[in-house]
């Protein structure tokens, strides 16, 4: 694949992230937002703190400019980042199309996204210890990071099992191995439960599955949409070497 192939597949991946932002962004504001002002309700009506502290920025801005900002910048970045993996994937993970490759990497980045969640999910205002947040942020990140070497190593167990036990046992086999392994760093890492007392357990249970399904719209959308854009851009190469071999041809 030659740089003028990948530049191109990085701006189709940008603009993919982009547009699925978009729907991500749609997803956080109607399902996201009325969880985070009922959270900071409980929280003010919580608190015991005297005064009112001056907001920097109101929470009408964090809500809508400020999310949209946050939303479709990350879409963009992930988009980007994920149209480089793309371009390594394609053709050395098995003879895949452009679509089922991009798929494929839609659900590997929806895995990494769930590997720490699941042992650090996300808290809505007035859940979690300021104290602590530190740690916690950089125990996400070395989860996550376990997570990726994981895949990564079940992914070359399986291709050397596939000689030997076919393509459906050994992706059985590494699928087993990744399981067993965040299961053991789930039980050596530290957890945390800092839920204060009377926070109602149904909010933050939609909190958390409203922050999974905002994930799972972005990358669904990024993978249906980029795998298409990914094909025409495949499927126009092979013509332009028709194309300029044909004179040498006659």
């Amino acid at each position: 694949m030659n740089s003028v192939t990948v530049r191109t597949l990085l701006v189709r991946g940008m603009l993919a992230g982009l547009a699925a932002g978009v729907v991500a962004l749609v997803v956080a504001f109607l399902l996201g937002e009325p969880r985070v002002d009922a959270a900071i309700a409980f929280e003010e009506a919580h608190s015991h703190g005297h005064g009112h502290e001056v907001e920097v920025v109101s929470r009408g801005m964090q809500s809508t400019a400020g999310l949209a900002t946050g939303v479709l910048v990350y879409g963009v970045a992930l988009g980007g980042i994920a149209a480089l993996v793309f371009c390594f994937m394609l053709g050395r993970i098995g003879r895949f199309g452009a679509r089922t490759t991009a798929a494929l990497l839609a659900a590997a980045a929806l895995l990494v996204y769930l590997v720490p969640f699941l042992k650090y999910p996300a808290n809505p205002p007035a859940v979690g210890d300021p104290d602590t947040i530190g740690q916690r942020t950089a125990l996400y990140f070395l989860m996550m990071l376990l997570g990726i070497l994981l895949a990564v190593g079940a992914t070359i167990l399986g291709r050397r099992l596939a000689p030997k036990l076919g393509n459906w046992y050994a992706t059985v086999a590494g699928g087993a191995a990744f399981v067993v392994a965040v299961g053991i760093a789930y039980a050596f890492l530290p957890s945390y439960d800092n839920v204060p007392h009377g926070f109602p357990g149904t909010l933050l249970w939609q909190f958390r599955l409203t922050t999974i399904a905002i994930q799972l719209v972005l990358w669904t959308a990024f993978g249906l949409l980029f795998g298409h854009l990914a094909e025409r851009v495949i499927a126009a190469r092979p013509e332009a070497t028709t194309t300029e071999a044909a004179p040498a041809t006659s």
